[in-house]
């Protein structure tokens, strides 16, 4: 199962209903969203938008890939995969064809820390998958032949994602290289002889130990009130007992020491080289916080699309290159990602195109970006946040992929202000820690027999 797309200027932005007795512990302006604690330690988040009537269902657990187990590569993915199989209550299959019969949609999505699962639905329908949900998060049940399946499903789906493309191998092994001891270098969907090994019990094992209250957060977005949903809530999820056999999220903070990481692949099915270059960086969890608002203005800067400083002096003015792009991933228990991603020209060398590459973060280094250049660019990132609210599915993602790696909604509430408050003087310093001593790999990818 996929994620859904998120849009990227909510990628930017890092990213419970009680008992009768607790009261509204938070409530942030941005998405209008408030929160609630159920009594079993389940988190409830409730963000109204009542232009149509439908929600979005979210249920996120706090463990991903990086929680897995030395020798379980893939294990977080695998139980997504299997979390569909059914229940006592619900049946093999019954999940998904209750879903298309009530006139929802479904999926699911694992990251390195953590895995969703939603449901977009008419709002009179939520009562069911509240009840649906609730039952899987502590009844699953799984045949021998189920995990044998989906074994299979997964392998191949590893083959047509990851294999079959030389892009992702690439980016697989860069990841591998880069990270070292740090957990984010091992592919969520996993390492295919750790995948083959995989076995009923270590689902069973990795589902016990983490899908339990203290894990979870649920996320409703859409036509319903805190009001509505607090009864659900407690009739659902509130049932379920409280787990205290959850541990705590074990993350690396090692830092490697900044070396000359590099991977070059050829491959006879590539048609369009690639360069790409990964920084470690600062998250909301590792490293200041602070430097993570102006981390995301300078990614917008530099690749944040046509009108952005590598586009236009690398595909426009010197036309030496197809594509220019900048990321920054801040969304992160462990350290953060900042990542450019540039393809070149036909007929360029990757060696011409890298040169040029270096010498416009040069640039960027010794001469610094300008004030207007960082407002056009706050403007742009607050637009993104506008554009996020009004649709209950992009706020949902927002906030919960937040929430899960340890934002609060007062802190979520507080990004357009932290964002509006950058200045120029915070992004250039920011852009040159990062350009001149944080850790980074260069992976370049290349048609079979070029150099």
């Amino acid at each position: 199962m996929r994620p859904l797309g998120v849009l990227s200027a909510v990628v930017a932005l890092c990213g419970a209903l009680a008992a009768t007795t607790v009261a509204v512990t938070a409530k942030a302006d941005v998405f209008g969203a408030e929160t609630f604690m159920l009594d079993n330690g389940m988190q409830v988040v409730v963000i109204p938008n009542h232009r149509v009537p439908i929600v979005s269902h979210m249920i996120w657990y706090k463990v991903g890939s990086a929680d897995e187990q030395p020798g379980k590569a893939g294990i977080a993915h695998f139980l997504e995969h299997l979390m569909f199989k059914g229940t006592p209550t619900y049946p093999a299959g019954e999940i998904t064809d209750l879903v298309a019969r009530n006139g929802g949609q479904q999926n699911a999505f694992t990251s390195y820390d953590y895995t969703a699962y939603y449901q977009n639905i008419a709002s009179d329908r939520l009562p069911k998958m509240m009840e649906l949900e609730a039952d899987r998060m502590r009844n699953l049940i799984l045949s021998e032949e189920d995990v044998r399946v989906e074994r299979d499903v997964v392998l191949e789906e590893r083959r047509m994602r990851v294999d079959s493309r030389p892009a992702s191998i690439m980016s697989e092994r860069l990841d591998a290289a880069l990270w070292v001891t740090n957990r984010y270098g091992t592919p969520v969907i996993g390492w295919e002889e750790e995948i083959q090994a995989l076995n009923r019990d270590d689902a069973f094992d990795f589902y016990r130990r983490w899908y339990a209250p203290k894990s979870a957060i649920l996320v409703v977005a859409g036509d319903v009130t805190a009001k509505q949903l607090r009864p659900l809530a407690e009739a659902t999820y509130g049932k379920i007992e409280p787990v205290e056999s959850v541990t705590s999220r074990e993350r690396s903070t090692f830092l490697p020491q900044a070396a000359d990481v590099r991977v070059t692949m050829t491959d006879a099915r590539v048609r369009q080289p690639r360069w790409q270059r990964t920084y470690i960086a600062p998250s909301i969890n590792v490293g200041e916080l602070d430097e993570t608002y102006a981390l995301q203005v300078l990614s917008e800067i530099l690749g944040g699309g046509s009108t952005s400083r590598l586009y236009q002096a690398l595909v426009v003015d010197q036309a030496i290159a197809a594509s220019a792009s900048a990321y920054y991933m801040d969304q992160a228990v462990s350290w953060g990602r900042f990542g450019l991603s540039v393809s070149p020209s036909p007929g360029v060398g990757v060696v011409d195109l890298e040169n040029a590459i270096e010498a416009e973060l040069a640039k960027v280094i010794e001469g610094g970006l300008t004030g207007d250049e960082v407002e056009r660019a706050k403007t742009r990132l607050q637009a993104g946040v506008i554009y996020a609210k009004d649709s209950p599915t992009s706020a949902a993602q927002a906030v919960g992929s937040l929430l899960a790696v340890g934002m609060t909604l007062d802190q979520i509430e507080e990004w357009p202000a932290r964002v509006a408050a950058v200045t120029a003087e915070q992004v250039n310093a920011a852009a040159h820690a990062l350009f001149t001593s944080a850790p980074n790999g260069t992976g370049v990818l290349l048609p079979e027999g070029a150099v």
